[in-house]
């Protein structure tokens, strides 16, 4: 982050020194919210959480070398306190970004893709200069400031994933850091019970691009309908990716290797160029055009974009990890969320990694889907009985729906319902030999990473 005292961050935020906090120290950064991540010149932001409160960590955070706490109530260190530690987190955050005049921003959202659309963006926008982009799946009220912080004079491009949970969150995020491309990528039903349907989800994801300047670019998925629509919403200039003629930036000639990896030509305004896919999944196509789309609108050569498509390899955790172990068992690590479209998505990789082996699943029931719930929890429940699985285990609550869509198939997989993550790594492990693929696809709260974890051997984390 630019240096700042305490001062000037307590004029920002509209707080109050308190603990003998000095106007003049200077916070350099990082801003943290765990005291366990707290470095010299830090200042520690004090959430209190469900399970544990931040302002009890204060003393600790001091004495790993934060500079200050942002608080709400007055803690044994010196303090900035604020009505609201949320609020106060974006005002800075928002002060931060407009003093960095020279940084490119660059926003993603969608249903579906984002993270590893912005990962793919975040290492082409690093061949022309510093960039910032959140670890993992910082997209919230929390993550997205945080992840503005770490920008500094030096940045150059500061590729953000914004996420929705209802109308006006991006709205939100977008004033925070304003940005000059928007990326969306698709409508799908993640949320769906909260929106209350896709046209609504649309409407939360075209903020985005309702935010953009009329000199900015609204990058396009021209194949989703609702996302193509989204060029009516804007005043900047729109580029379309795709696999159809009509989109600038598209994929022509798409192959899927035997371990689900894609190949495709990058056809562009001004040429073509090879690329080959480390990543799993025909659905990563469409994510390498989004970040293709992006970085050319940012004026990379298309060789230089398929080259750097072709080298990336998964930055974020469990999102389609493929590891084979020792004994030839392959795990397919997907569990860090899950909708309809996600697992469809997943069980089509299942189908191809899996194609002449004998396939297994985890998955759980899926969550905030409203009253279509049932309805698309059955429907999942009949494709993973389709699907021609040796076995399936669905873990965790509400699984009822679940499990009577794969029985419906009427096919000869074992069905079992257990009630956890390690329930369903201790269900399975007796069964897989060399050779089988085991595909682990399910909601967050689910935790089921820690199945993946345990059928590899190694401690969940």
């Amino acid at each position: 982050m630019i240096p700042l005292p305490l001062a000037r961050i307590a004029e920002i935020t509209s707080g109050a020194l308190s603990g003998m906090a000095d106007p003049r120290a200077v916070v350099r950064g990082p801003v943290v919210i765990d005291s366990r991540a707290v470095e010299p010149g830090s200042l520690f932001v004090a959430f209190k959480g469900a399970r544990a409160d931040g302002h009890d960590f204060a003393a600790q955070a001091m004495r790993a070398g934060a500079v200050a706490v942002l608080a709400t109530r007055p803690v044994e260190a010196p303090a900035v306190i604020v009505p609201d530690v949320t609020a106060a987190l974006a005002e800075l955050a928002t002060a931060q970004a407009a003093a960095l005049p020279r940084v490119t921003t660059i926003g993603v959202t969608g249903s579906a893709g984002k993270t590893s659309t912005k990962d793919l963006l975040a290492r082409l926008t690093a061949r022309v200069g510093p960039t910032v982009a959140p670890a993992g799946s910082f997209n919230n009220e929390i993550g997205h400031p945080l992840t503005v912080l770490k920008a500094d004079v030096d940045t150059r491009f500061m590729v953000l994933e914004l996420s929705a949970r209802n109308i006006g969150h991006i709205h939100y995020l977008t004033r925070i850091a304003p940005p000059q491309i928007g990326v969306v990528l698709n409508v799908g039903t993640a949320h769906l019970g909260v929106f209350g349907g896709k046209e609504a989800i649309a409407k939360a994801k075209g903020e985005l691009v309702e935010a953009l300047p009329r000199t900015g670019v609204a990058v396009l998925n021209a194949d989703d309908p609702l996302v193509r629509d989204m060029a009516e919403r804007t005043e900047a200039r729109v580029t379309f990716f795709g696999r159809g003629e009509e989109s600038a930036i598209r994929a022509e000639g798409v192959t899927v290797d035997p371990r689900g990896r894609a190949s495709f030509t990058l056809r562009t305004p001004s040429g073509a160029a090879p690329v080959s896919l480390k990543l799993y999944g025909a659905h990563a196509v469409d994510n390498a055009l989004a970040a293709a789309a992006a970085a050319y609108e940012l004026g990379l050569p298309v060789a230089t974009i398929a080259e750097e498509l072709s080298e990336a390899a998964p930055r974020s955790r469990w999102r389609m990890e493929v590891t084979d172990r020792p004994d030839g068992v392959t795990v397919i690590n997907d569990a860090y969320n899950a909708n309809p479209d996600s697992m469809r998505a997943a069980f089509d990789s299942l189908a191809v990694l899996g194609q002449g082996r004998r396939r297994f699943a985890v998955i759980a029931s899926l969550l905030e889907l409203g009253d279509d719930g049932p309805a698309l929890n059955a429907e999942v429940g009949r494709m993973a009985g389709a699907a021609g699985l040796a076995g399936l285990v669905v873990a965790g609550p509400d699984a009822g729906h679940m499990l009577d869509g794969a029985r419906q198939t009427g096919q000869s997989t074992r069905i079992v319902h257990v009630p956890d993550a390690a329930a369903a790594a201790a269900e399975l492990a007796p069964h897989l030999r060399s050779g089988d693929v085991v595909l682990i696809k399910g909601p967050r709260a689910m935790g089921l990473e820690r199945t993946a974890e345990l059928l590899l051997g190694g401690a969940a984390q």
